[in-house]
């Protein structure tokens, strides 16, 4: 009677101490899976589809911003956070590398921007500008963007030599993202979180020293599947 007591008893602990030991969602693991709905949404888009599809199997890596926030009277502002990945040659890309992506600017604008935005690298000098934060000196950092979608400035024909290709699909009152201009800098704290230890973005992305099983989907939906 004794036994068939402490064995219910321990069942029911069991039972009530399960859900604390249960799998947390993290921050990092919300945001990644943020970007891979960002790139499938992106991938279905009739006005951006082809074109993505197209400078993807051909990237050198690729920034993902879920939400990049624009918005501002006279003095504007723009953050997201998004993640980094880079391309080998056999096609396979790299685990996620985090990074915060923010500007300032002035100049006659009103109103607020919520983009899903994705930054698609196909140069190593283009990488180089992300990884080495020289966005934030804009035009003076030597990088061809082009823009796709909404607010694109000029059509991708016309852009055919670019280091990055700019694809958004925004909601709000002005035009698409835009890099020139931001300080793109790592989240070494999430990027810790993620991997564990202290990585560096080089450490993810360049050495391909670390990675998370986490972020399969995101892989998948950037090789189109």
């Amino acid at each position: 009677m004794m036994s068939r007591l402490f064995t219910l008893v321990l069942t029911v602990g069991l039972a009530l101490v399960s859900p604390v030991r249960a799998e947390v969602v993290t921050d990092q693991t919300l945001m990644v899976n943020k970007a891979a709905t960002t790139v499938e949404r992106l991938m279905r888009d009739a006005n951006l589809q082809n074109d993505l599809r197209a400078k993807l199997v051909r990237a050198r890596a690729v920034l993902v911003v879920p939400d990049l926030v624009k918005g501002g009277f006279i003095l504007g502002a723009e953050y997201g956070t998004g993640v980094l990945l880079t391309r080998d040659a056999g096609g396979q890309w790299s685990g996620p590398a985090f990074y915060s992506v923010a500007s300032g600017s002035v100049g006659l604008q009103i109103g607020v921007q919520d983009a899903e935005s994705i930054f698609v690298i196909m140069s190593d000098s283009g990488l180089r500008a992300i990884m080495d934060n020289r966005f934030k000196a804009g035009a003076d950092a030597g990088i061809a963007v082009a823009h796709v979608g909404a607010g694109a400035e000029a059509a991708t024909t016309t852009n055919v030599g670019a280091d990055i290709f700019a694809f958004n699909k925004a909601v709000g009152a002005y035009g698409g993202a835009s890099l020139e201009g931001s300080g793109i800098l790592p989240r070494h704290s999430w990027n810790a979180a993620y991997y564990g230890g202290n990585p560096t973005p080089q450490d993810i992305v360049i050495a391909r020293q670390l990675d998370n099983p986490q972020a399969r989907l995101l892989k998948e939906r950037l090789l189109g599947k």
